[in-house]
């Protein structure tokens, strides 16, 4: 299928998967890096290098066309652990929904890919501070003739709508009335894209920045974003905010990193590094925003 000069070949072409990146210095071999047993502070300080994993999810965590693994979170994971001491930072890519399996595998040591900070997801994990807070938005064909602009919309005019796989908007649409058989579970962002533009589902949600991205990298496609709202879950509002993720017993690598992002939030490096990504000062996590409240809610 063809639209413009926009086609299938497109939106597959930017989600190709990248084994291993290096940002910052050369892979190393195995035995430099930092995941293995002991402090992964400490053994990450001493091999100067540290593994993430990333989800090929643009523009929090990405490989772009040369295989260099990209996006807002390695780009600040980067300078946080460059301020740690440690140059070499490499990246795997893995299916969103194995984020945190394979960090607890010991696969990589940090997740570094926008991930929600959930109820669910802290038993699972260790939580940074909140990197960045965000609205959710829908991507829907140009001009949306449905007028749909929430998550109840989508309920009450019967549509189709897409989600990522493990992403949290699935509960925020069933929480909002979508039926479950409403609902196509897609394993990336281009998939979703291609969803809506082939009129296999009417719209498809994920947080704004990543929908505004989206459509800036694919500009004849025929679709648009709505306006960032705010969803709800049993009547009451959902932040939505992104942190880093680290294994529960790595409470000194995950303090340390705080203190850097805190630095980053405060010096305006922050601001600096994300804005090429789609953030602004409205992404900021504001002061009383915490994780100890998003793990609570």
């Amino acid at each position: 299928m063809t639209q413009g000069t926009w086609t299938r070949r497109d939106f597959f072409r930017r989600s190709a998967v990248v084994g291993v990146a290096a940002i910052g210095g050369p892979v190393l071999l195995a035995a430099c890096q930092s995941t293995g047993s002991g402090d992964t502070l400490t053994a990450a300080k001493n091999a100067k290098t540290i593994k993430i994993g990333i989800a090929n999810e643009a523009p929090y965590g990405f490989a772009d066309s040369s295989g260099n693994t990209t996006g807002e979170a390695p780009e600040i994971a980067k300078v946080a652990f460059k301020g740690m001491g440690i140059d070499n930072v490499q990246a795997s890519v893995v299916p969103f929904d194995q984020l945190i399996p394979a960090l607890n595998a010991k696969q990589f040591d940090v997740v570094a890919a926008g991930m929600n900070i959930t109820p669910t997801r802290c038993k699972a994990a260790l939580f940074s501070d909140p990197d960045y807070s965000a609205l959710t938005g829908l991507l829907v064909p140009k001009g949306n003739p449905q007028g749909i602009k929430s998550l109840q919309d989508v309920a009450a005019k019967k549509v189709k709508l897409a989600v990522l796989s493990a992403a949290v908007e699935k509960d925020y649409a069933t929480g909002a009335g979508v039926p479950e058989g409403d609902i196509e579970t897609l394993d990336n962002q281009n998939n979703m894209l291609l969803a809506v533009t082939t009129g296999r589902v009417y719209c498809a949600a994920l947080t704004d920045i990543s929908l505004k991205y989206l459509v800036k990298q694919n500009p004849n496609a025929n679709v648009e974003v709505t306006p960032g709202f705010t969803p709800t879950q049993d009547g009451k509002p959902v932040v939505s905010a992104g942190g880093f993720v680290f294994r529960q017993g790595d409470t000194s690598l995950r303090d340390a990193f705080n203190e850097q992002l805190k630095t980053l939030h405060g010096n305006g490096q922050w601001l600096q590094i994300a804005t090429p990504f789609g953030f602004d000062q409205s992404n900021l996590p504001k002061a009383d925003l915490t994780t100890g409240k998003l793990c609570a809610a």
